[in-house]
Order: C-alpha cells, then structure tokens, then sequence
C-alpha cells in the first residue's frame, strides 16, 4: 500500500469522525440552524458531506485511470447542492450520520487501493479550467477537505446560533 495514499486515507477519516463528533453532540435547535452566508441547515450539511464521497472518488478514480473530468462545472455542483438541499431538508442525525460513517469509510478504502502512480497521473478537469491536476490534488481538493471545510462552517455557525441565545447583558453591566 502507497504511504501517500494511506496518509489521505487517514486524513479523509480524521475529518470525517470530528464531522461526525460534533454532529452527534447537537441538539435538534442546534441541528437545524442554517449555516450563514450557505443557507443550509447544519443537519443538511452534515448529511451532504457524506452524500458527495461517492462523487467525489469516482473523479479522482477517473484521474487515476488517465481519464479527464469532463464535462463537471461548478452550476452544476451548485444545482446538486441545492436539490440535495431541497430533498434533505428534514434529514434526521442518524440518516446522516449513518451515511457519513458509511460512504467517508467506502471514501477511505477507495483512497487506500491508489498506488503513488495513481496518485500522480494527472488530467483535465473541467471544475479548474481544464487544468492538468493530479489525482492527488484531487482527492485533496474535494473528498480530503470535504469534512474539514463544513467543519468550520459549522463551527462559525454554532458560534452564531450560541450567542443570540444569549441573554444580553444590561448596559450597565457594559458601561
């Protein structure tokens, strides 16, 4: 097995669990309040995380196979983004839980079967331009950074949602 290939196994999985921690220690207000600036419930965000593994390998695996990504923009990103939204609105803890543990494991094991060839083979891909981008930028990219970047979105958000919880302190109390 490539110690590349393991070290981004591990890393999808690192985040992917701190996802899944915080995620399982929210409650239902926490689980529903929407991501500023995204607009999507936390509970929706947790579950498209998991959703887009799948997706994510299968274009890093066309990589791989000296195959371009073609034919992915990013309004096509946005416009399964925002259906996954629509359908996933009322996703429960354990639905995305579920899927998150289930698909960033099937993520990790696809990443882990990559020799350090694999991860080096290089194509277009039409998201950047059609720039010629390793498959391990790829993976790095999109799968490897999917959790950690909700992550901290949701970590932001959580701050928000706290703090108008909060009762205001009297002015005096200011002054």
């Amino acid at each position: 097995m490539s110690k590349r290939a393991e070290a981004l196994a591990t890393r999808l999985e690192i985040g992917a669990r701190a996802l899944a921690d915080l995620a399982g220690s929210l409650g239902d207000s926490e689980w529903q309040t929407r991501i500023p600036k995204d607009g999507r419930k936390i509970g929706v965000v947790v579950h498209h995380v998991g959703s887009m593994y799948p997706i994510e390998i299968e274009l890093a695996q066309l990589l791989a196979q000296g195959k371009p990504v073609a034919g992915v923009t990013w309004p096509d990103v946005h416009a399964i983004n925002a259906a996954h939204a629509r359908d996933h609105d009322n996703v429960t803890p354990e639905e995305a839980l579920d899927l998150l543990a289930r698909n960033s494991a099937a993520a990790a094991a696809a990443i882990r079967a990559m020799s350090d060839e694999d991860l080096d083979r290089a194509g277009p891909v039409s998201l950047n331009s059609d720039a010629p981008l390793t498959t391990q930028f790829m993976l790095e990219d999109h799968a490897v950074r999917h959790a950690y970047h909700h992550l901290a979105a949701i970590q932001r958000a959580l701050k928000v949602h706290e703090a108008t919880l909060r009762p205001s302190e009297p002015a005096t109390a200011r002054a």
